[in-house]
């Protein structure tokens, strides 16, 4: 198999995989389809996702689809986020997202390795720091905190959200903190996905005065040791503009990109 085609199959069982096998809710969490659309319901915002061809719906038909599901959580006073891939089809669904009022976040970048040798090699950590799986709600905190630190947004629904998916499946979602002196200094977790090939890499982030350091890299070996203990074959990390050139360092290939396209309430 050529590099070119190991990537389009990789993109194919990515697509039907990890847009159509979804997680078991978490508790106050619901899934409702609306034609070929996917809405999660109940999250810190409203979540649309949907298969690469979003059913075949175009034109008019697209825009009513977009407006139901923006209209859907304008009753619940609730912003949504409408999850768009780069090699989605029909090409103008971000013009008619637009249109309707959602507005693009920051693109991130769809990398996938092979569990191996490059990403499950242990990385020397910074003399002081140590690295910990956590489940304790305090520490949940500690790493909402972190996150609103490193966003420069309000992150404390990420608390509830890492609560609610470790209540539900605490084998399949792993968290864990590196720590410096007894402050959280990063934070990432792996979500295993019962029935595909893949486990997500998630969270990631690092307090600025500690990046540079091996600690993101260090985080990225530990979670590969544990997909790698499950015979899951793939990592799949949606990365950021910072964290996507380390991975490609570490043998990840480019898949495609994602774009979250939000709309949000007037107050």
């Amino acid at each position: 198999m050529t590099d070119t085609d190991l990537s389009a199959a990789l993109l194919a069982a990515y697509d039907a995989q990890m847009r159509a096998v979804q997680p078991d809710p978490a508790p106050g969490i619901s899934y409702e389809h609306d034609g070929p659309v996917l809405r999660v319901v109940g999250q810190h915002r409203g979540f649309v996702t949907g298969p690469r061809d979003w059913g075949g719906v175009r034109g008019r038909e697209l825009d009513a689809l977009i407006a139901r599901q923006r209209d859907f959580f304008a009753a619940r006073g609730e912003a949504v986020e409408w999850k768009t891939r780069g090699h989605d089809d029909p090409a103008d669904l971000p013009d008619r997202l637009r249109a309707a009022g959602f507005v693009p976040e920051p693109r991130e970048t769809v990398v996938i390795a092979p569990i191996g040798e490059s990403t499950a090699e242990a990385a020397a950590l910074p003399p002081g720091v140590t690295l910990r799986r956590v489940t304790a709600d305090a520490d949940l905190d500690r790493i909402a905190a972190l996150e609103t630190a490193v966003w420069g947004e309000d992150m404390s629904w990420l608390a509830g959200y890492l609560r609610g998916r470790l209540t539900v499946a605490p084998h399949d979602n792993e968290v864990f903190v590196a720590e410096a002196a007894g402050e959280v200094v990063s934070a990432a977790w792996v979500a295993f996905r019962p029935g595909t090939d893949f486990a997500m890499l998630l969270g990631g982030s690092t307090l600025a005065e500690w990046r540079g350091k091996g600690i993101y890299r260090a985080l990225v070996a530990l979670r590969a040791t544990r997909a790698a203990a499950r015979n899951v074959p793939y990592l799949l990390v949606e990365a950021s503009s910072d964290s996507a050139p380390i991975l490609k360092r570490l043998g990840f290939r480019t898949l495609t990109t994602t774009t979250p396209y939000v709309w949000t309430p007037a107050h």
